[in-house]
């Protein structure tokens, strides 16, 4: 029986819980362990608290052997490898983010000034650019408490991951899905990162069935763009790989080469910096976007 970490939110626990009834698909049995995270008792925003909030304490508990498998959002891990840990990454959900507003609104229906929910530069910065009248407000909390400020009048709207909406059964909540064409979603939004001790030969074998390919390829292309820019989860930088179709099942070849689009956008939203790139290498890939990145001056927008 392993013993699955987890954070305690109603996202935490049913995106876990997902984990564990596909390991118990494969054969191996678990349970979930509740551990509490910095992110969890400290609402200030993420961009102040740094990196690691959501996660630190849940890879301290699985170094500790108080469990024996984690389970993260891969867009709250630093970049940076850390070896006591093999990780894998299951099959993505929807990667887009999307709006939960007032009457059923979508972002071009909102009222002038509108005041729109969320934390996130990348999210405020693309939000600004395509509304540049539209007030933010930092926002943290869970899937309910974000929403309600939505019910209760204090906000005309907030912007949420979609994927999350989908995990927790909410997806009838958004009034509208943004398309990547309007926001660029965050560098591995939508897929989990389930991680294991690198010497626990027994759990690596049990998060290795339920490893996606596709999914995997996707992230390491995005997420070589936030390395390689060396920027944190909470720059404005986003990216978004697709695969190709025909690819075979379990495997990322000539016929499913990726394409991966990323950006960096003023918090103003007046300067956006776009590229985009195709191949079989996700390392590859991201760092031909991020060299083009760098290329029309993402240093200076990072500085």
């Amino acid at each position: 029986m392993f013993r699955i970490g987890t954070r305690g939110s109603l996202l935490a626990t049913t995106q876990t819980g997902h984990v564990r009834d596909a390991l118990a698909a494969h054969g191996y049995d678990s349970e979930l362990r509740i551990i509490t995270t910095v992110g969890d008792v400290n609402m200030a925003p993420v961009e102040r608290i740094g990196v690691g909030v959501f996660t630190q304490a849940l890879r301290d508990a699985l170094a500790n052997g108080e469990c024996d498998i984690a389970v993260h959002s891969l867009k709250d891990l630093p970049t940076t490898p850390d070896e006591r840990f093999y990780m894998v990454m299951p099959e993505r959900v929807d990667a887009r983010d999307c709006l939960i507003a007032r009457d059923g609104l979508t972002l071009a229906q909102l009222p002038p000034h509108a005041k729109v929910g969320t934390g996130a530069p990348r999210r405020i910065s693309q939000i600004k650019k395509l509304r540049p009248d539209i007030e933010t407000v930092p926002l943290r909390g869970n899937i309910d408490t974000r929403m309600k400020k939505v019910s209760a009048g204090e906000l005309d709207a907030v912007i949420l991951a979609y994927a999350g909406l989908l995990r927790v059964e909410k997806a009838d909540c958004a009034t509208e899905v943004l398309e990547p064409a309007q926001v660029l979603p965050a560098p591995a939004q939508g897929i989990l990162a389930v991680e294991c001790r690198a010497d626990d030969e027994a759990a690596k074998r049990a998060i290795m069935s339920i490893a996606d390919a596709w999914s995997t390829a996707c992230a390491i292309a995005e997420r070589v763009v936030l390395r390689t820019l060396e920027a944190g989860c909470t720059a404005p930088v986003a990216a978004y790989a697709t695969v190709g179709a025909g690819a075979g099942v379990g495997s990322v070849g000539a016929a499913g080469a990726l394409t991966l689009v990323g950006s960096i956008t003023s918090l103003d939203g007046t300067l956006q910096l776009t590229a985009s790139a195709t191949g079989v290498d996700p390392v590859a890939v991201g760092e031909e976007v991020a060299a083009k990145l760098f290329a029309q001056g993402a240093g200076l927008m990072l500085d």
